[in-house]
């Protein structure tokens, strides 16, 4: 799978879980908790969702290292490979 293909399932994720985030772009730079709606129960509930759709564990304590959409796709693709 590849980063680009990886980003759009992220980016069809997050806008399933937190439909507010519809009418924003979000981009690989897009810092999750500060540009968009999304709260921590919010990413709970995206990263929980992200790990059924890619078959994947991240581990709780690298969470917190995820800022941006971006992060979020590297750490999906690190576990991918």
């Amino acid at each position: 799978m590849t980063r680009t293909e990886i980003y759009d399932k992220v980016l069809e994720v997050v806008h399933d879980c937190v439909p507010e985030t519809e009418a924003q772009e979000l981009k690989e730079s897009t810092v999750i908790n500060t540009d968009t709606a999304i709260d921590s129960m919010g990413f709970t509930l995206i990263i929980c969702r992200l790990e059924a759709v890619f078959g994947i564990k991240i581990p709780d304590r690298q969470w917190q290292k995820l800022y941006t959409v971006g992060d979020v796709v590297t750490a999906i693709e690190k576990r991918l490979k």
